[in-house]
């Protein structure tokens, strides 16, 4: 699978708010737990930071809204109703009695909610503790109550609180109202700039690697740095290898660890830039998991050609069997992309989940599973899709496997394709099982643990059948590539070609030859036989002298280009 980034693309995180659109939904982010309360402790919190401005005159702010996912679930589901004063309404309902506000309920105990934009140069109004706010912005949060990691929310919506009557109204009624004498004093467009964070940001030294990284992506960068060592040191030896043999299969193999070499290197600047601002790159981290999926991919048609005996036993594949093979192997890519696809539009685009889910689903609810819910690319019907495809791709594998191991008579291609069905039984069935087990992991664990066994398994594979392609042991049983009688010598060598085995076996089997002359007069005439038969051990011998002879002969012909 692609190493798709999970729900935060990005912990620093700018862009527009329009009050037209009511509700947006920002980022979904996973604090680390909070140590008890000490001085040293504070470094060690989480916090939301940044500004937010409009060049907008207003009479009244929107809303910026952070909640953990116990308060944001009943909060989310209420923002559909078509009423926009109902939905306010149902939305903080909830809220209004926890979160704390010096005008209407000064007893509440959370700091959840925001009045934005802030005047410029200003700290928000609902900053009471100027120095508790970030050096430079307008406002903080700081998350100081996780008893074990979780996921906050961060979210805009068009809703505010009247301060006379404390009853929470739609920005839009402002619209409505008799008295407005021009449409200046409605906020239209605010500008917004967020940071989140793990660890206070004068202590980001102490914590370069996982400093702007949510909970759930934390050691990604380390373990990919790990791969990389490991793919520095796999890759020359697979280009010298094919530089060694320049054989089909090899090249295709080949191919397909440079493209795994290139993904990894995109996906690691990418995460390494993370580390340092928040953002990333995120076009090359796109080109890395495209490159991954045309890695893999590549890497299962290999397994496939090499079970059907290409390059092995035969030199070419039948029309028709290139044609099945193209025809499933070309849709798995493609759902492979598609998966892909889908997981950075839901997680990245918000408002483009409805849309997905309505013109595919056609189930409302399920537009609000994939920014609620704590679900894996392996949770939805295409990743299903893939992991069955996956798992009919094994089968059909050790089908074309068990065909070629049944007409095989070489020792030494046998025990190559013993061991090539062996490893990559467990390459084909660990993943639908990972998946499987995966449901039973908490969230927080969950993404790192399928990226952890994937790439150690890719890399177990392609470390594998790098020894198994070697020249010095793949010369005994890979078929040579060049004329059309290419890889006849090899097995001339072995005295394993068909025409020797078929001629020693008839020629074993034959009884003595018999030579007879007579002739017969009738009667009492007389006749005169000749027979001449030649001893089976005779026979035995002149085949050995025969099969020495072809062999002195394939060796000839494979020096012959000496004398030339």
């Amino acid at each position: 699978m692609p190493h798709v980034v999970p729900p935060a693309n990005a912990t620093h995180i700018s862009g527009e708010f329009h009050t037209a659109d009511f509700f947006q939904f920002l980022i979904k982010f996973g604090f680390q737990k909070a140590d008890p309360p000490t001085p040293r402790s504070i470094a060690s919190y989480g916090y939301i930071y940044g500004n937010v401005t409009s060049k907008d005159a207003y009479s009244e702010p929107v809303t910026l809204v952070v909640l953990d996912k116990s308060t944001f679930v009943d909060f989310y589901s209420n923002r559909t109703y078509r009423n926009r004063e109902l939905a306010c309404s149902r939305m903080f309902s909830r809220l209004q009695g926890i979160v704390y506000d010096p005008d209407c309920n000064p007893q509440g105990k959370r700091d959840y909610l925001r009045r934005v934009p802030c005047a410029h140069g200003a700290l928000c109004v609902d900053e009471d503790a100027p120095s508790n706010v970030i050096a430079d912005h307008q406002f903080t949060y700081v998350i100081n109550l996780e008893a074990e990691p979780r996921f906050w929310y961060v979210a805009l919506v068009a809703c505010y609180r009247n301060r006379t009557t404390c009853q929470w109204q739609a920005h839009e009624s402002l619209a409505r109202t008799g008295n407005r004498s021009s449409g200046s004093s409605i906020l239209t467009t605010l500008q917004y700039n967020i940071n989140l964070v793990n660890v206070h940001p004068n202590n980001s030294a102490a914590h370069l690697l996982t400093f702007q990284y949510s909970y759930d992506q934390q050691n990604l960068l380390e373990m990919y740095l790990i791969f990389m060592l490991v793919y520095i040191v796999l890759l020359p030896m697979q280009i010298y290898a094919v530089r060694r043999q320049k054989h089909p299969v090899t090249k295709l193999f080949t191919l397909s660890l440079l493209s795994e070499f290139v993904s990894l290197a995109l996906i690691t600047v990418h995460l390494l830039r993370y580390a340092t601002n928040g953002v990333g790159e995120p076009n090359m981290q796109a080109a890395g998991d495209v490159l991954d999926i045309l890695s893999r991919t590549t890497f299962m048609l290999i397994l496939l050609l090499l079970a059907k005996g290409w390059a092995v036993t035969r030199q070419q594949i039948s029309r028709t069997g290139w044609i099945i093979l193209m025809s499933i192997w070309v849709p798995y890519c493609a759902f492979h992309i598609f998966l892909y696809i889908w997981d950075r539009v839901s997680f990245t685009k918000g408002h483009l989940i409805e849309l997905i889910y309505l013109q595919i689903r056609h189930i409302a609810l399920q537009t609000e599973v994939d920014i609620i819910s704590d679900i894996d690319e392996y949770q939805t019907w295409p990743g299903w899709i893939v992991l069955i495809l996956r798992t009919m791709f094994m089968m059909w594998f050790l089908y074309e496997l068990r065909n070629t191991m049944k007409y095989e008579h070489s020792s030494k291609k046998l025990d190559f394709l013993l061991h090539l069905g062996a490893s990559s039984l467990v390459w084909f069935i660990y993943l639908p099982i990972v998946a499987i087990v995966a449901l039973q992991v908490s969230p927080m664990w969950r993404y790192k643990l399928l990226q952890g066994i994937t790439n150690s398994a890719d890399c177990m594979a392609y470390c594998v059948m790098t020894g198994l392609l070697w020249p010095n042991r793949a010369g005994q049983y890979l078929l040579l590539a060049g004329t059309k009688y290419a890889g006849m010598d090899e097995l001339d060598e072995f005295n394993e070609a068909p025409h020797i085995v078929r001629e020693r076996e008839r020629r074993r089997n034959s009884p003595p030859d018999d030579i007879s002359i007579g002739t017969n007069s009738g009667g009492g005439g007389r006749g005169m036989v000749l027979s001449t038969s030649i001893p089976h051990s005779l026979n035995g011998d002149l085949l050995e002298a025969e099969d020495m002879a072809a062999e002195l002969l394939t060796d000839l012909n494979k020096n012959s280009h000496i004398v030339a």
